[in-house]
């Protein structure tokens, strides 16, 4: 078989394995077996994924008309009459975050093998939405055709909802009643969701009407739209994208899904599924519209500031660990879009990385949040206290986490942060000057309010109910921990594990934009 067709038939596979998985998890009888089958799945989808950056490949790239080449590709016809295509690829801005869907995926398959939460339904219903929510996370990140993006993009919106509703609850325990807090943050994600949905659909509609194609492909560098036609494009764009990233002041659903959802649910919407509201900027936004980017960016700079500051700020305020950790997530993402927003090469990367770092830190402190409330049954902070004295593992690894989302040299979580700012004082001028400024305090607080947090839950003596822990930690948490404790390492010692593959497609992209 030739590299090519090896990774068209990856491609097929990596969506095709999910979505059969799925199905067959529903069906299947047994429910242990339900459960050990869908991890299956989501392993070899993981290995598929993996395998795409295999092949004879250059970067992905815009020539001058412009002409992008993805690594492997899958073109075929999908409503003619419309000249709609099926057309998948994958390139390196997209090959990190498919991985790291696939990956996550996997961890949460495998720690439902060990628990379902309580209260909710059955452990193969909830792996079989996993699967569902992979097969619309990883065909938005692998879509070349605007509409077939719209499509992926909005497949995740019901199983995600049903996730958070039927197995979310505080304390770790589901509340099924249809005014239950985890109901109510499930239908507020719905409805934002919504909302930026009608936003995207709007926006892809103006683009393909005056474009005449929906191929991502021509479209990327302009296609020759009016000022006024990408003006618009990028403001319907990046408002869908927006909502989905969050940017503040349209964050207000993160908070309360973070807090209600199932440790695995948390881990999937922090680790991926706001990527596809930054990728979907980079990519769509700022791709097909480069002329609303330049007249957009900014706005978009300033209102990145904000929110990095804004969740700096909650942060110290709250006493919750899991809402504390999903307003971090609102200031980490500013970060990411104030990358975005400079439109420089420097500012891209800082993103992507600050992407795929943001999915492997956050996605570790809900599963640690998860453990710690699963065992404490609360998510106060003052009843948390001298973690260290009865979990001395647990704590550790809290403490790995935190010092890794603050921005540590060395950790993952360092890169994205410091070279978003770098782009902005390289980017120049007294806005983007002071922008950089603030987003460096914001930085120092993103410090104070972990430091904070370890402080409250890992000092002092132990409280009631965490007197009550013991020291092991199960083989299943484990088994999903030690991967992202690895990976967060490893992305902070060698950020070329993820840079290598975007600095080529980076650089295009800002030739094609500036």
């Amino acid at each position: 078989m030739s590299a090519v067709s090896l990774g068209q038939f990856l491609l097929g596979a990596v969506l095709a394995l999910p979505a059969v998985g799925a199905a067959l998890v529903a069906v299947v009888p047994g429910e242990r077996a339900a459960r050990l089958l869908g991890t299956a799945v989501a392993a070899l989808t993981l290995v598929g994924a993996a395998l795409l950056v295999l092949g004879d490949h250059g970067w992905f790239g815009y020539g001058p008309a412009p002409a992008v080449q993805p690594w492997h590709q899958v073109d075929l016809p999908w409503v003619p009459g419309l000249d709609l295509r099926f057309h998948l690829g994958v390139d390196g801005i997209s090959w990190p975050l498919v991985v790291l869907t696939a990956l996550l995926t996997l961890l949460c398959c495998g720690y439902t093998v060990r628990r379902v939460p309580e209260g909710g339904g059955s452990g193969r219903a909830l792996i079989a939405l996993l699967l569902v929510v992979e097969v619309g996370i990883l065909g938005t990140f692998l879509a070349l055709d605007l509409v077939l993006f719209f499509a992926f993009f909005e497949v995740v919106l019901l199983p995600m909802y049903a996730i958070i509703a039927g197995w979310g609850g505080a304390g770790g325990t589901a509340d099924v009643s249809s005014g239950s807090p985890a109901r109510a943050a499930a239908r507020k994600f719905a409805l934002y969701t919504l909302f930026g949905s009608v936003l995207l659909l709007v926006g892809v509609y103006v683009v393909v009407a005056a474009a005449g194609t929906a191929d991502l492909v021509a479209l990327t560098g302009g296609a020759g739209l009016s000022r006024g036609t990408q003006l618009a494009a990028f403001t319907l764009l990046g408002l869908a994208f927006a909502v989905k990233a969050p940017l503040w002041p349209l964050h207000s659903w993160l908070p309360d899904a973070h807090t209600q959802a199932p440790t695995v649910g948390s881990v999937i919407l922090a680790g991926v599924l706001l990527k596809m509201g930054t990728y979907g900027l980079i990519r769509v936004a700022v791709g097909v519209a480069p002329e609303g980017a330049r007249w957009a960016a900014p706005v978009l700079g300033v209102l990145a500031v904000a929110a990095i500051l804004v969740g700096s700020l909650v942060c110290l305020a709250q006493d919750e660990l899991k809402r504390l950790i999903a307003y971090s997530s609102v200031g980490h993402m500013g970060f990411v879009l104030l990358g975005v927003a400079t439109l420089t090469a420097t500012g891209i990367q800082a993103a992507l990385i600050g992407n795929v770092a943001h999915g492997v830190i956050t996605g570790l402190l809900f599963f640690l949040a998860g453990a710690i409330k699963d065992r404490a049954h609360t998510g106060a902070l003052a009843d948390l206290s001298g973690l260290r004295e009865t979990a001395p593992r647990l704590a550790g690894l809290l403490g790995f986490a935190a010092v890794a989302s603050l921005g540590l040299p060395g950790l993952a979580g360092f890169w994205g942060e410091a070279f978003a700012v770098v782009a902005a004082v390289e980017r120049g001028g007294p806005l983007w000057t002071t922008l950089a400024v603030l987003a460096a305090v914001g930085g120092a607080l993103t410090a104070a309010y972990f430091l904070r947090l370890l402080r409250r839950v890992t000092h002092g003596r132990p409280s009631p109910v965490v007197g009550r822990f013991t020291p092991a930690l199960a083989g299943a948490e484990l088994t999903a921990w030690v991967p992202l404790v690895l990976l967060a390492l490893a992305v902070g010692l060698v950020p070329a594990l993820v840079l290598g593959y975007t600095t080529g497609p980076v650089d295009a992209l800002v030739r094609v934009v500036r």
